[in-house]
C-alpha cells in the first residue's frame, strides 16, 4: 500500500478525501498540524499558503511515495506555481475536488489547467460528499483492497 501525502489550500478537500478514503463520513474539522492516517500523510493548508513553511511540505513528503494535489474547483485562487511538483521529486497526482458543487464545467477546466500546470502526472475530478472518482484514485495510486 503506496503512503501519499496531500497537499492543498485551506478548505480544499484533503482532509475530507482521507475520510472519503476511509469510506467514512465526512466531518470538517481544521487540520492543524500534519495528520497521517492510515497511508494518508494531511497536510495544513498553511503548508502552501506561506512559501516559508515549504520545507515542511518537503520534509512531510520524505515519508511519501506519491503526492496528491488538491485544488477546490470553487476557487479561483491556486497556491501551486508552475512546476511546483518538481519540488518533491516523485510522482504526483492531481485532484480537481468538489466537483458536485462546481459552478460550471469552465470552472472544472480551470482547476484542472492549474494542476496541469504545477507538474501533476494525472487528474481526477472527485467529489468527497458522494464518493465520485475517490476509487478510481484508490485504484491508480494502488490503495485499492485486492
Amino acid at each position: 500500500m503506496k503512503t501519499i501525502m496531500l497537499v492543498g489550500k485551506t478548505g480544499a478537500g484533503k482532509t475530507s478525501f482521507t475520510q472519503a478514503m476511509q469510506g467514512e463520513d465526512l466531518v470538517y474539522k481544521k487540520t492543524q498540524a500534519v495528520n497521517i492516517v492510515n497511508n494518508a500523510i494531511d497536510t495544513p493548508g498553511e503548508f502552501v499558503e506561506n512559501r516559508a513553511l515549504y520545507r515542511a511540505l518537503i520534509t512531510s513528503g520524505a515519508d511519501a511515495e506519491v503526492i496528491v494535489l488538491v485544488q477546490d474547483c470553487t476557487d479561483d485562487t491556486c497556491m501551486f506555481a508552475p512546476g511546483f511538483a518538481t519540488m518533491f521529486g516523485k510522482p504526483t497526482v492531481g485532484l480537481v475536488s468538489k466537483v458536485d458543487i462546481a459552478e460550471s464545467e469552465e470552472a472544472i477546466e480551470q482547476a484542472r489547467e492549474k494542476l496541469e500546470l504545477a507538474g501533476c502526472d494525472r487528474i481526477f475530478y472527485i467529489s468527497n460528499k458522494d464518493r465520485r472518482g475517490v476509487d478510481d484514485v484508490k485504484a491508480y495510486i494502488g490503495l485499492s483492497e485486492e
